[in-house]
Parts: structure tokens; C-alpha cells; sequence
């Protein structure tokens, strides 16, 4: 019992020790049991699920126009997609976004501090884990949640786009989710760069090659993805793309179309057709709610 045992996050408390349940809240929701107990309890949960998003909502209302960075947990201080996230998320604060992360270690630490290198607004949306203890050092403005679900809908209604690096299957469901959202019309076109080609470029392969050759989504929907090794690139693309309030001065950069993994310089600087025909995109996330 030493007084540096790591700390678990539940929501607004800081727990230690015996007082660290053994499952989460996520999981008491989704494993109901056997049992119809879950009659009498699902009733108040949903009073707490509706505080998550008074909260949320109440919080983030006015950080500005923003843009969430997402990426693995894993990679620290001292690997290159560290670095890549950093710089990126300075050039968005510089550019006038605030910059929303899962507020967790790794790539998400790297965002919240590029945001603080470049004195602009740094967001941490937590969750309660079993294995990560609370937000990084750089978020300002924190938030934990219980329910991945509140916390998803807080990345999509608060982000004019997403900037995706390197990461595991939670950086996966918020890229596929996001994608899933634009689709299906649920957002207005949304811009979503990945970052890293070398480590992205199979998968956009595969979704081109495969899904699209398979015939399982449309042609166009891989035009919804944007690939880059460049943080300047993908922060003109997002600016280019973005129809809120405007940020920067300048938009972002006219290149030449040449294919990078399947994608042209046409969709790396937002000139796509918006849907209709009409030759402005239309990328506002606030549409939608």
C-alpha cells in the first residue's frame, strides 16, 4: 500500500486501491446477467447516461472550432508518430482550432501538448479503463466519461474533422465510425486525414482494391479519406474543407492531381464535389445535430 498506486478514473472520482472496482461501468451496462434484475436498474443508469451529456454538452459548448487527433496510446515520447502528432496539432492551434484528443498517453498526450506548445486550447475526453489512469498533464479542459457512446458523440458533434495517426482498434473504431457518419449522411461531408502512409497506405489499398472492387461500399466513399505524411498538408486540407466560422486567413494550398495511395491532391486540399453537384464542399459536423 504505497501512496503512488496508480489511480483510477470512474467518471468525476479518483480511485485507489480497494476502492477500484473490478469491472467498469461500460461493462455493467453491456453484461446484463442472465438475470431480469437489469428491469430495475436500467431506468436510473439512464439518468446517469443523460448527466454524461449535460455534462458534456455544458463543457464543451463553447471551446471554439476544434479538431480531434486520435492515435495509439502506445507510442511515447521519442517515436516518430510522437513527433508527427505533436507538430500537427501545434499547426492546428496556430491555425485557430482547438485541439480534442482521448486526453490518454502516447499519441493523445502528443496532442494535447502540440496544442499547449502553440498556446492554443487543449482538450481531454477520457474514459473509465481498467488500464489507463486518468488524463495527460497538457489537457486543459478535461472531461472523463463512464460510456464510450457519450464520449464518441462529444468527438463527432464538437470536431469540424479528424486527424487520424497511428494506432490499435480504438483509433480504428473512431476513424471507421466517423466514416460510417459521412456515409450515411448522419454528418454533413467531415474531413478525415490519416497520417502516415507507410502505415495507413495497405489499408487504403485494401478498402479501394477490395471493398470497393468487391462492390461492398461506393467508389466515391474512398474519397473520404485523405493520406499525408505532411502536418501542413493536412492542415490546409482541413482548413480548406472546413465551412464554420473561419480560422485562418489563408486557405489551403492548390496542388497538382497526382495519385498518393489511391487518393488525389484534389481531395488533399477539400476541393470535392459536395453532394447535389454543387461545386462547394460541405464539411459542417453542427449540421447534424
Amino acid at each position: 500500500m504505497t501512496p503512488d498506486s496508480p489511480i483510477y478514473s470512474k467518471g468525476p472520482l479518483r480511485l485507489r486501491r480497494a476502492h477500484v472496482p473490478a469491472t467498469t461501468t461500460d461493462q455493467r451496462l453491456l453484461e446484463g446477467g442472465g438475470t431480469a434484475d437489469w428491469v430495475h436498474q436500467d431506468p436510473w443508469r439512464v439518468l446517469r447516461i443523460q448527466a454524461e451529456f449535460v455534462e458534456g454538452f455544458g463543457s464543451l459548448a463553447e471551446i471554439g472550432p476544434a479538431v480531434s487527433v486520435f492515435g495509439s496510446a502506445r507510442l511515447h515520447e521519442g517515436t516518430p508518430e510522437y513527433g508527427l502528432a505533436r507538430e500537427v496539432s501545434g499547426e492546428l492551434a496556430r491555425a485557430g482550432y482547438a485541439v480534442i484528443t482521448g486526453g490518454g498517453p502516447g499519441i493523445m498526450e502528443a496532442g494535447n501538448r502540440g496544442a499547449v506548445d502553440a498556446a492554443g486550447s487543449s482538450v481531454g475526453l477520457g474514459i473509465e479503463l481498467p488500464f489507463e489512469s486518468g488524463l495527460n498533464p497538457y489537457v486543459d479542459l478535461g472531461i472523463n466519461f463512464r460510456y464510450f457512446f457519450v464520449r464518441k458523440t462529444m468527438f463527432l458533434k464538437y470536431s469540424q474533422g479528424f486527424i487520424v495517426l497511428p494506432g490499435g482498434f480504438g483509433t480504428l473504431d473512431e476513424l471507421f465510425e466517423a466514416l460510417t457518419m459521412v456515409q450515411t449522411g448522419k454528418l454533413s461531408r467531415f474531413p478525415i486525414v490519416l497520417m502516415g502512409t507507410e502505415f495507413w497506405g495497405g489499408l487504403v489499398d485494401w478498402i479501394r482494391d477490395t471493398l470497393v472492387g468487391v462492390g461492398t461500399i461506393s467508389r466515391e466513399d474512398i474519397d473520404l479519406l485523405t493520406l499525408t505524411d505532411s502536418p501542413t498538408e493536412a492542415v490546409a486540407f482541413i482548413t480548406g474543407a472546413d465551412t464554420s466560422d473561419p480560422v485562418s486567413a489563408e486557405p489551403g494550398p492548390e496542388e497538382p492531381a497526382e495519385v498518393v495511395s489511391g487518393l488525389t491532391a484534389e481531395h488533399r486540399t477539400g476541393r470535392r464535389p459536395a453532394p447535389g453537384g454543387a461545386d462547394r464542399p460541405d464539411f459542417s459536423a453542427h449540421d447534424a445535430w
